[in-house]
């Protein structure tokens, strides 16, 4: 049966000799997993393989036949907002990169969530057109998507209070705890001024909290060059 659904690709790997499996998180169904047929052959007239570059948004039409099918495949589909500076901006292409991996790791359901959706489409959206002011962005993205995930973080007080209970090394520091403070509670854009040290010590902290609340969260290999791009 044929669906309507936007998603926002997530990654893909090779598949035979022209094909690809496209991880896509979609409004419709939740993450789901997409054979691809010659998207990488060299007669292909057009250019799709693009279409599958990490947070592009899609219009889709997919075939689904039941909840018991692990891949699915596309009918149609085009990207219904092209990026203006995303895939050029090497700071931009890194937190894509981060945010993607994080996504992919973290997305579990297959099923709708319009607010979850929503709120990754907005996202990508912001880092997208936005001109300054975005060295924070990854930040605040598992700040509120830890909210969809069902262990949000209400206060400072509290995120220290469980990472010192799971024996996080930590040193105080007032400012970077003032500086936490306004990131739980501010929106994208908001100017916190920040050192490479604080940022990156922030960052430590939230993803050991993640993963004290999702034990197979294992590696976040895009962290390295997140670290080495916002120095």
């Amino acid at each position: 049966m044929l669906h309507k659904t936007r998603g926002i690709a997530l990654s893909y790997i090779r598949y035979r000799e022209s094909s690809i499996i496209a991880k896509i998180y979609t409004e419709a169904f939740g993450i789901q997993t997409y054979i691809v047929n010659g998207v990488r052959s060299s007669k292909s007239r057009t250019n799709r393989i693009a279409l599958f570059q990490p947070l592009t948004l899609l219009d889709m039409v997919v075939y689904h036949k039941n909840k018991e099918d692990t891949m699915h495949r596309i009918s149609e589909m085009k990207c219904y907002q092209p990026f203006q500076s995303l895939p050029y901006d090497v700071v931009k292409s890194s937190l894509a990169l981060f945010v993607t991996e994080m996504l992919g790791k973290t997305l579990k359901e297959e099923e709708s969530n319009p607010l979850l959706f929503q709120f990754i489409e907005e996202s990508v959206v912001y880092l997208d057109e936005a001109e300054s002011a975005f060295e924070n962005f990854h930040i605040h993205f598992l700040v509120q998507l830890a909210s969809f995930l069902g262990f949000g973080i209400e206060t400072v007080e509290d995120l220290e209070s469980e990472l010192k209970n799971q024996h996080f090394p930590h040193m105080p520091d007032p400012v970077e705890k003032n500086a936490t403070m306004q990131l739980l509670t501010g929106n994208y854009g908001l100017n916190v001024v920040l050192d490479r040290k604080r940022r990156i010590s922030i960052l430590e902290k939230l993803l050991f909290f993640y993963k004290i609340h999702m034990e197979a969260l294992g590696e976040i290999k895009s962290l390295e060059v997140l670290r080495e791009v916002l120095k």
